[in-house]
């Protein structure tokens, strides 16, 4: 007997015996389990934790009975050291049925390689909160005033400030400062429009608090430490989203809780444990308490957005997509089960339907709404996020890009972690391809490439390197504009190989490694590609702009795509090369601008209200514009700029897609190709 295993967050799966140890069952399908012990159960480095429901996406139901009970090493272990609550030793838990299990980032020999950079402009802080350095008389007995009225009045007198109220959760904390104090005590006061409050006290002299930005990606969650008083980003974290042991992209997530009753909860507690991981690692590595961190702001996707706040998502798993709010949300911390006593949370607002507060955030940090020039701005995930506008009007569409993007779906994909290929080069006579490594400098034919990979060794190919071995096959002329793998090349090279019908590319080989770019991982490309232009195209056709000179892609992904492969793909539409650029994590950085300014969250609240929705589910054109967009670049549009920089495939006049009618020839470049 055989069960499916599906190892998250890699996404790996295949098939394994009945009785084998999920360690074993790792080893044989390459999925990313540590252990130091060899699997003898001392070591506690290769724990899992086992998922059980109706897993839609992977068409496999997981019970309670899909790993074997606890056995005598699991007991021994747990006996002698922690075993995280949930967890299994992957080296003693059997498989018993399919199986859906999450190796932590804890049981990982090669981490996910969290890539979210900042490009922040300059800002000026507008804080929420001051900080008040007071010197309070010792109290004597027989004296009526209490610490909070001691503090209030100290703030009024010392500082020739209206007197704070007090809020009551900070008694405790305030009653025990006085105690140590020693006549010696700093305050945080919260500045509200209806009355400043003591949020916070600490005996003696305190000269610093701090602030917590998180974007909550369906993929990464990315975390930034502010110093709240000089606006000082200091220190950046990022883990994987354990959500995607639910589903890969949103609405897989959102079939899991329709499907399972209490999903919503699991999906709430996974992502808030997440951020809880997240503050202990900022804090830690930065040196700063809990207790000194006063406010979180935090953005998402509507769904994730729902599931931060404990909201059931499932209304926006279906139209109308009705969002529970689309304002701001702000309470304290710990109403979110969050590790941060002092502190005040803040959950941007959302747009509507599928745009959520990480696009408001990316519009806040990136401003199309104080443009002059028209402006596209595209997140590039697994649900794309698309803003064209500029000073007079806003346009904001989602297309369902699905995970193809980031490596899920393809066939030697996976997640951005060491070892995975990043760039691909092809030689255009010979079709002999060049690689390069996450954690390696060198191209894979230079000398010393493999030495250089050290014990890492090359596993799959990430989300920037399909985007280049794609746009090279073009290129090259392996597939053509209607993106089919063309058979009759595989007499001029070793390296095209018939598979049944259809035909793949081996962009890797060395000893037993094998990596191929299939057929059908040339169309889940197409897919996800004509979704994200057909939407950008429904914005410019709203907009009623001919054309677009400044795009600016962010995200993760977006932050490390070549433009020049961008635009060969088709993924933007054609406009001179230097007009556009990756600007990171926008969504990340208007979190950071959010919690150090009232102004600009003021600003972003005001913005997101005038911007106008485009619903791509129910718009007549998205499925002609899908159609045309399927093509590379594009069935329909022009390519003058890029046909500047890059020599391009001729195309039959007037085909079809489909028809294949991609010549050998070449449109002449006037400078430059793509840079390696």
């Amino acid at each position: 007997m055989q069960h499916r295993v599906v190892f998250t967050p890699s996404g790996l799966d295949g098939v394994v015996d009945d009785g084998v140890t999920v360690l074993e069952a790792a080893r044989k399908l390459g999925a990313d389990i540590d252990s130091v012990c060899g699997g003898r159960g001392i070591c506690g480095r290769c724990q899992i934790t086992p998922s059980t429901g109706v897993f839609a996406k992977w068409g496999i139901t997981v019970s309670q009975d899909s790993l074997s009970a606890p056995g005598e090493t699991e007991v021994n272990y747990r006996a002698k050291r922690a075993l995280v609550p949930g967890n299994r030793l992957g080296c003693a838990a059997k498989i018993c049925g399919d199986l859906v299990v999450d190796v932590p980032a804890t049981s990982q020999v090669h981490r996910q390689v969290v890539r979210k950079d900042l490009d922040l402009e300059p800002i000026t802080v507008d804080p929420s909160f001051s900080l008040f350095y007071l010197t309070i008389p010792e109290a004597q007995l027989g004296d009526s005033v209490s610490a909070a009225d001691a503090l209030a009045n100290a703030v009024a007198t010392q500082h020739k400030r209206r007197a704070p109220e007090v809020a009551r959760r900070t008694l405790a904390t305030l009653h025990a400062a006085m105690a140590k104090a020693e006549g010696e005590v700093t305050v945080a006061v919260r500045h509200d429009a209806a009355a400043d409050s003591i949020v916070a006290a600490w005996p003696g002299f305190v000269d610093s608090v701090y602030g917590i930005a998180v974007d909550v990606g369906s993929t990464t969650v990315a975390g930034h430490l502010c110093e709240l008083l000089t606006g000082e980003i200091v220190g950046s974290s990022g883990l994987m989203n354990p959500q995607i042991r639910f589903g890969e992209d949103l609405m897989s997530r959102v079939s899991y809780v329709m499907m399972n009753p209490g999903g919503e909860i699991e999906l709430t507690r996974a992502i808030r444990n997440s951020l809880n991981e997240l503050i202990d690692n900022l804090v830690e590595a930065a040196g700063v308490t809990v207790g000194g961190v006063l406010e979180i702001s935090i953005v998402g996707n509507p769904i994730m957005h729902h599931i931060v706040l404990g909201i059931d998502p499932t209304p926006l798993g279906m139209a109308p997509f009705v969002l529970a709010t689309n304002e701001s949300v702000s309470g304290w911390a710990t109403e979110l089960d969050l590790k941060l006593p002092n502190s005040r949370f803040y959950v941007g607002p959302c747009i509507a339907g599928h745009v959520g507060a990480d696009t408001a955030a990316a519009i806040l940090a990136e401003g199309p709404h104080r443009s002059k020039d028209m402006q596209l701005l595209v997140d590039i995930g697994t649900n794309a996020e698309i803003v064209l506008g500029n000073i007079e009007s806003q346009f904001a569409a989602s297309s369902p890009t699905g995970p193809a993007f980031e490596g899920a779906q393809i066939s030697a994909g996976q997640r951005a972690t060491a070892g995975a290929i990043e760039h691909v080069r092809i030689d255009r006579k010979t079709l002999e391809p060049r690689v390069k490594v996450i954690g390696s400098n060198l191209w894979s034919n230079e000398p010393g490439f493999l030495e250089s990979l050290g014990d890492t060794h090359v596993t799959g190919i990430c989300g920037s390197g399909i985007i280049e071995v794609i746009a090279e096959m073009y290129l090259s002329g392996i597939i053509d504009a209607d993106g089919v793998v063309r058979g009759e090349l595989a007499a001029k090279s070793s390296r095209i190989v018939g598979d049944e019908r259809t035909f793949s590319y081996l962009f890797y080989e060395h000893g037993e490694t094998k990596l191929f770019v299939t057929q059908n991982d040339v169309r889940a490309i197409q897919l996800a590609k004509a979704a994200l232009r057909a939407g950008i195209d429904l914005l410019v056709e709203h907009a009623g702009m001919p054309k677009v000179d400044d795009i600016r892609l962010a995200g993760a992904f977006g932050a490390h795509i070549d433009p020049v492969y961008a635009m060969v793909l088709g993924l933007v539409p054609d406009c001179p090369v230097s007009g556009v650029r990756s600007v990171g994590n926008a969504a990340g950085a208007g979190a950071v601008q959010a919690l150090l300014s009232r102004k600009l969250r003021h600003e972003m609240e005001d913005a997101v209200r005038k911007v106008t929705k485009i619903e791509t589910a129910t718009e007549p054109r998205f499925q002609q514009l899908f159609v045309e967009a399927m093509a590379f670049p594009h069935k329909t549009a022009a390519t003058p700029n890029l046909a500047t920089v890059i020599d391009l495939p001729l195309r039959e006049q007037n085909a079809d897609v489909g028809s294949g009618s991609a010549r050998s020839g070449r449109r002449r470049r006037s400078t430059g190709g793509v840079a390696e």
